[in-house]
């Protein structure tokens, strides 16, 4: 273990893929193979080109993993986050994915999520000064 370095990864060694694709063999032992990730991002925009809102997702091991879904302020309310929520899962069915999850913090939107069907299955307390982060997930099986 002396010859051993640990160094940042390069941007070439990010692009490559090996480490992922080691980490997907490793896993088709246990589960069987299955698709790689597949991306979902999504922007919504005014006549203007300003951005309103999006999300930006992934579809790992038959999940829709909701990284980042954001409203602008004077859009909230309006069904915006309803469509692209709406948008993503639909797009996650069709890549596979049989569940949804995602984490969201107190200040955020858990309401809004449990109004789509997904409910609390964690929560760390404290996560941030004051508040808590909490974990949420969602069955897409129709």
């Amino acid at each position: 273990m002396e010859n051993i370095t640990i160094s940042a990864a390069t941007p070439e060694e990010l692009r490559s893929g090996e480490l992922g694709r080691k980490l997907r063999h490793y896993n088709y032992g246990f589960v069987g193979e299955y698709p790689e990730q597949q991306y979902i991002r999504l922007n919504a925009r005014d006549a203007n080109a300003r951005l309103l809102g999006g999300l930006r997702g992934s579809v790992f091991l038959y999940w829709l993993n909701i990284d980042v879904l954001f409203v602008e302020a004077d859009m909230r309310g309006l069904g915006l986050g309803s469509r692209l929520l709406a948008e993503a899962e639909r797009q996650a069915i069709e890549l596979g994915a049989t569940n949804a999850k995602l984490e969201t913090f107190e200040w955020q939107a858990a309401p809004f999520y449990r109004k789509h069907g997904y409910e609390e299955y964690a929560r760390i307390e404290d996560y941030a000064s004051g508040f808590y982060l909490v974990s949420m997930k969602k069955s897409l099986a129709r």
